[in-house]
């Protein structure tokens, strides 16, 4: 079921359907990917290659380029045109005014749209002096349900950034949100090194369709 076909799928559980019927905000990221390319082909259907291209957006975020999208088997010129196109108006027409951060809750909607990720994502949030965010980066993309994380991969970015803080925050593609003794090891560790460095580890942020659990509130930080 999970590769199944676009045309053996029941037409109101089709990507473009559901986006007619709902609205956008209602497809997940691999669903969006898939209306964007349009089709796959005879070897690789259109979920498969969304799929493929998720996982390189993950990866390479807003540097993701076009020879790279041509790299993805199955994705011709045209389809890579469409999707570098698309990053790029999203970019152009993107809210100019900085999120910022008052409370947990206020990760939240950078976030969310990786909770329904397969595999943790690990993320590092760039704050300024002001807690508004700079950067949203993937960090790292683990198993199941362990994201291997070192704090100079954390900090690497933020201190390019000239960041007064950041937020850490990692998907539990489970549902469960309480922190498992690794969290709470990577917290202790992230949180003595930003300690180090200057650079303060304002929370940590665990989340899932279901809700979330933040350090910070609950004390741990």
């Amino acid at each position: 079921m999970k590769h199944m076909n676009i045309r053996e799928t029941p037409v109101d559980e089709r990507p473009r359907e559901r986006l007619a019927l709902f609205g956008s905000e209602r497809l997940s990221d691999t669903e969006l990917v898939q209306v964007i390319i349009g089709s796959g082909t005879k070897e690789r259907n259109v979920v498969v290659l969304a799929e493929d291209v998720l996982a390189l957006i993950d990866r390479r975020g807003a540097d993701l380029g076009y020879s790279e999208l041509l790299g993805v088997s199955g994705l011709g010129t045209a389809k890579a045109a469409v999707i570098c196109a698309a990053f790029e108006l999203a970019r152009r027409t993107n809210c100019p005014h900085p999120t910022r951060i008052a409370v947990p809750a206020d990760i939240l909607p950078i976030v969310r749209h990786y909770a329904e990720r397969k595999q943790e994502h690990f993320l590092s949030i760039s704050l300024n002096g002001a807690h508004e965010v700079k950067s949203v980066r993937v960090v790292s993309i683990g198993l199941v349900n362990r994201t291997i994380v070192h704090p100079r991969e954390v900090f690497a970015d933020p201190l390019t950034d000239r960041a007064a803080a950041i937020v850490v925050a990692h998907n539990h593609p489970s549902g469960r949100v309480e922190p498992s003794i690794e969290d709470r090891d990577v917290t202790r560790r992230l949180r003595q090194a930003g300690d180090t460095l200057g650079l303060r580890l304002l929370d940590h942020v665990i989340f899932s369709t279901r809700g979330y659990y933040s350090f910070l509130e609950n004390g741990e930080l």
